[in-house]
C-alpha cells in the first residue's frame, strides 16, 4: 500500500443522496485520507440502492488504487454524469474499498448523520 494513503472504517452512519433521492446510507463505509486531499467516504455496495445509477463508459486510472469504473446518475430532469466511482479490483494493499463506491460531493450530498 503506497505510504501516503490510509484507509479506516468511518465513524457514525453515512448518507449520500442526489436528485431528491436518498442512495444509500450505511455504519459500514470506509474514510480514505490519500495525502493532501480531502477525505472521502466508500460506500459498501450491499448499502447502496444500484437500480438507482447506471454504468458509465469513463474509466479512469490511479497509479496506487488502480483502475476506476464510474456510474452516472439519472435523475427526473436530468442525468448526473460520472457520479460514483468504484474500483473493482484495486492494486495490492487497496483491498478494502473492493466492493465499494465513492462519490463526487460536488455532484451529490454525501454527509455524516
Amino acid at each position: 500500500m503506497s505510504d501516503h494513503i490510509r484507509i479506516h472504517k468511518a465513524q457514525g452512519t453515512w448518507v449520500v443522496r442526489a436528485g431528491g433521492a436518498v442512495l444509500g446510507e450505511s455504519r459500514d463505509a470506509l474514510e480514505l485520507v490519500e495525502g493532501d486531499y480531502p477525505p472521502v467516504i466508500y460506500f459498501p455496495r450491499d448499502d447502496i440502492a444500484m437500480r438507482m445509477l447506471e454504468p458509465s463508459e469513463t474509466k479512469t486510472t490511479c497509479p496506487w488504487k488502480g483502475e476506476a469504473s464510474y456510474f452516472s446518475i439519472p435523475t427526473k430532469s436530468t442525468v448526473i454524469k460520472d457520479a460514483a466511482w468504484s474500483y473493482e479490483t484495486p492494486k495490492d494493499g487497496m483491498e478494502r474499498i473492493a466492493g465499494h463506491l465513492a462519490f463526487y460531493t460536488g455532484k451529490v450530498t454525501v454527509e455524516q448523520l
